[in-house]
């Protein structure tokens, strides 16, 4: 009988970790010694480079860079780079957010220009689960692309979990989506094993930097909700706060309602400092940062030639400042 109670207490013990929302999933932090973030595609220009419908970003942290997103247009992204006299040659890993045209334009001409310089330029990209489905009546445009660059002897790496790429460098993943954000618009289908689906666009996955100050978020539409986002690290990465949010948010529609809930839940998160690029929307950034009660210096909408680092925070350009 003691043995059975002993037995039963187990099991249930075992049921509570395995299905409670954090405590089986932290994992090691491993806190990074350098991060900078630098915006190479978005609508608002710094003097230098040109605007487009579109995002990108160089991340460089510990002596690694990963090109975050490869924007709309196919040449906006190198000559930014050009222009601002940063070399993108040396960059082996690319991150694409979702298979969306104005976040993989570039990569084609990208490889095809790098690759002049070294050949094991943007040799790998990393995509979440879901990003090569077939589209219903639409191209998936980046299957065709996969095609070129696979022989070009460039590797894809496809993610259905959260993976560290780096010590202190997290891929989501495709994200949960507990909250009912609804960032995509509902008009795509998409085939699946199950049939043809609604396109929720479920491969949408970001980037998260482990830091001394809490995590980096870096989010290329967030079409899977900013806060599922959130949630998602939380629950699969660590139950660290994220200080810093960067990239499209995907809240040009939200409604006062849906920004007020989602800066209460940003600031439940530990956020104090916001780069709202692309879809964020400039009157959404702007809300959210007066109901966050944010300055200037915290919550910028972001720019071609923004930075962030770890020393000095948000370095926005002059038309965000």
């Amino acid at each position: 009988m003691r043995f059975m109670k002993l037995k039963k207490y187990t099991i249930l013990l075992l049921a509570i970790l395995l299905n409670g929302p954090f405590l089986l999933s932290q994992q090691e932090r491993k806190p990074v010694s350098t991060l900078k973030v630098t915006t190479l595609s978005t609508m608002v220009v710094n003097g230098k480079g040109v605007g487009e419908w579109g995002y990108s970003a160089l991340v460089e942290v510990d002596g690694k860079k990963i090109l975050f997103d490869t924007g709309a247009r196919p040449e906006t992204v190198l000559q930014n780079a050009n222009e601002m006299g940063i070399d993108l040659s040396d960059v082996e890993d690319v991150f694409l957010s979702h298979n969306h045209w104005d976040h993989t334009g570039g990569l084609l001409t990208l490889r095809k220009e790098l690759k002049k310089s070294n050949p094991n330029a943007l040799k790998r990209v990393h995509v979440g689960a879901g990003i090569f489905n077939k589209r219903v009546n639409s191209d998936n445009t980046l299957l065709a692309t996969k095609e070129a660059l696979e022989s070009d002897n460039v590797e894809f790496l496809i993610y259905s979990e959260q993976h560290e790429l780096f010590p202190g460098v997290w891929i989501t993943g495709p994200v949960k989506r507990v909250h009912d954000e609804r960032n995509w618009s509902g008009n795509g289908q998409i085939e699946t094993t199950n049939g043809i689906v609604e396109d929720n666009i479920p491969e949408d996955q970001s980037l998260v930097i482990d830091t001394q100050d809490g995590f980096v978020l870096i989010s290329g539409c967030g079409h899977a909700g900013l806060v599922n986002t959130l949630e998602h690290i939380r629950a699969n990465i660590n139950q660290e706060k994220v200080f810093t949010i960067i990239g499209g948010f995907h809240l040009i529609a939200a409604t006062d309602e849906q920004l007020k809930w989602t800066a209460g839940q940003l600031e439940n998160f530990g956020v104090s400092k916001i780069i709202g690029s692309h879809c964020t929307g400039i009157n959404a950034l702007y809300t959210l940062k007066d109901l966050m009660s944010l300055d200037r210096k915290n919550a910028v909408v972001g720019s071609v030639g923004d930075i962030f680092d770890l020393e000095n925070g948000i370095k926005a350009g002059i038309i965000a400042r």
